[in-house]
C-alpha cells in the first residue's frame, strides 16, 4: 500500500513541478526575449514619460506593445503583476518530488556502496547540504566578484569552476542517475534562491521608493537582471540534469561526471545563441551561429565519444562447426533454467516472496512471464534494474536475459 500511494503522490507532484516548470522557464525565456527585441521609443510622448524600449508584436490574433522605463513609470498602475509563483512552485513542487522519490528512499536511490558505503541518513544529509552550500558560495561569488570591472566574465567562470566541482563530487558520492538529479536540483535551487532573496525583494524596494516618493536607487535593477541572466543560462544545463535520470546511458557511463559536465556547458552555449539571436536581428551584435555550432559540436563529439564498442563474438559462434550447432547452442541458453539462476541471484531479493518491490514478483514462472517486458526493459534496456546494481549483475548475465526474451520469453 505504502508504494502504491507513493506512486500516485510521485506521479502527481510530477505533474505538477513541469507544469509550474514551464511556466517560468516560458516566463524567463519571454523576457530575456524582450529584454533583447526592445528597440528605442520613436514617440515623444514615450520618451518624455521616461521610457528606454518597446517592442511591436502581434500573438493571436492581437496587437501588442509592451514598453519598459529605464529607472520607474511616472507612476505605478493599480494592479501591477509579480513573476515569483512561478518560481516558487517549482521549487516547492519540486523539493517535494525529491523528498519521496530520493530522501524517502535514500538508501536504494541514493546509496552506491561501491562509491560511498554510508548511511541513508548520511546520504540524504550530504544530498540536502549540496543544495546549501552551492547556494553560499555561488551568492558569494556574485557578491564579491559581482561589481568589479569585468565582474560578469570573473563571476560566470567561478560559477562554471563550481558547478564543475560539484558534479564531479556528486557523480563520486552518489548513485549515477540521483548525482545527475541532485546537480539539477542545485542549480535550480539557486535559480529560485535569487528570486526570492535578491529579484523580488529588490523590486519591493523600487516600488516602496515610488510609492513614497523618494529616488529609485539603480542597484537593485542591476542585481535583479544580473541574477535574471544567471537563470537563463543554468535553465538548459538543469533540464538535462533532469530529463537524463530516464536515459541511463548517460549516468551510468564511468565518466558519467564529465558526461554531465560537458552536456551543461552544450546547453549553456546553445542557450547563449539564442539570447544574442535577438539582439543580431536588431544589428547590435555579431550573428551568434558559432555559440551554436560550438554546442551542437560539444553534444556530437560526446555521441561519438560514448559510442558502444561492437559485442565481441561469443565462443559458441567461433567454434561451430556448422551454422546448425551454432544455432542449436544459442537456443541452449535461453531457456528459463538459464535465466533462472541469474534472477534468483540478482532480482528475488526485491522481487521474491518476501518483498515485491511495485507489486513485482519473479521468482515462479508464471509470475516471470507476467512481468518479462518490464523485465527485458529494466535489466536490459534501460539498465536501471538491479537499482544501482546493489547485487551486482555482470554483462554477460544481462545479455543472457536479452537472449532469454528475443527467443520468447518461455518459462516452461
Amino acid at each position: 500500500m505504502e508504494n502504491y500511494l507513493l506512486d500516485w503522490a510521485n506521479l502527481l507532484l510530477r505533474w505538477v513541478h513541469v507544469i509550474t516548470a514551464i511556466a517560468w522557464v516560458g516566463s524567463s525565456f519571454y523576457f530575456v526575449f524582450l529584454d533583447s527585441s526592445l528597440t528605442p521609443p520613436e514617440d515623444e510622448d514615450l520618451k518624455k514619460q521616461g521610457v528606454s524600449g518597446e517592442l511591436w508584436a502581434v500573438h493571436g490574433g492581437g496587437f501588442y506593445h509592451p514598453v519598459k522605463f529605464a529607472v520607474k513609470p511616472p507612476q505605478l498602475p493599480a494592479h501591477l503583476h509579480w513573476f515569483y509563483w512561478e518560481s516558487y512552485s517549482t521549487w516547492l513542487s519540486g523539493f517535494a518530488l525529491f523528498t519521496i522519490s530520493y530522501l524517502w528512499n535514500a538508501g536504494t536511490y541514493l546509496v552506491d556502496k561501491s562509491l560511498m558505503n554510508w548511511s541513508p541518513g548520511a546520504a540524504g544529509a550530504v544530498a540536502l547540504s549540496f543544495f546549501a552550500v552551492f547556494w553560499i558560495l555561488y551568492d558569494g561569488i556574485c557578491q564579491i566578484f559581482g561589481r568589479r570591472k569585468n565582474g560578469d566574465a570573473i563571476v560566470g567562470a567561478l560559477v562554471a569552476v563550481l558547478v564543475c566541482a560539484a558534479s564531479w563530487l556528486a557523480c563520486h558520492w552518489f548513485a549515477g542517475r540521483a548525482a545527475f538529479l541532485l546537480v539539477g536540483a542545485m542549480m535550480a535551487t539557486a535559480m529560485s534562491a535569487n528570486v526570492f532573496f535578491w529579484i523580488i525583494p529588490g523590486q519591493r524596494k523600487v516600488v516602496a521608493a515610488i510609492k513614497a516618493g523618494e529616488p529609485v536607487d539603480a542597484v537593485h535593477g542591476q542585481r535583479g537582471k544580473q541574477r535574471s541572466v544567471h537563470n537563463t543560462y543554468f535553465t538548459l544545463p538543469v533540464l538535462f540534469a533532469m530529463l537524463s535520470n530516464h536515459y541511463s546511458f548517460t549516468w551510468s557511463h564511468p565518466q558519467n561526471w564529465l558526461v554531465l559536465i560537458l552536456m551543461m556547458l552544450a546547453g549553456a552555449a546553445i542557450r547563449q545563441f539564442f539570447v544574442l539571436r535577438h539582439g543580431y536581428k536588431l544589428g547590435r551584435n555579431r550573428h551568434p551561429l558559432a555559440y551554436a555550432l560550438a554546442g551542437v559540436t560539444v553534444i556530437v563529439g560526446v555521441i561519438v565519444w560514448m559510442k558502444p564498442a561492437p559485442p565481441a563474438a561469443t565462443p559458441s559462434a567461433m567454434n561451430s562447426g556448422s551454422a546448425s550447432q551454432g544455432t542449436a547452442r544459442a537456443a541452449g541458453q535461453n531457456d528459463y533454467q538459464t535465466v533462472q539462476p541469474i534472477l534468483a541471484q540478482r532480482c528475488y531479493l526485491c522481487h521474491g516472496e518476501q518483498v515485491q518491490m511495485k507489486n513485482v514478483r519473479l521468482d515462479s514462472p508464471a509470475a516471470l512471464k507476467s512481468h518479462a517486458q518490464q523485465v527485458y526493459q529494466q535489466v536490459v534496456v534501460a539498465r536501471l534494474m538491479p537499482m544501482n546494481n546493489a547485487t551486482g549483475i555482470t554483462e554477460a548475465e544481462r545479455m543472457a536475459v536479452k537472449s532469454w526474451f528475443e527467443a520468447g520469453a518461455k518459462t516452461d
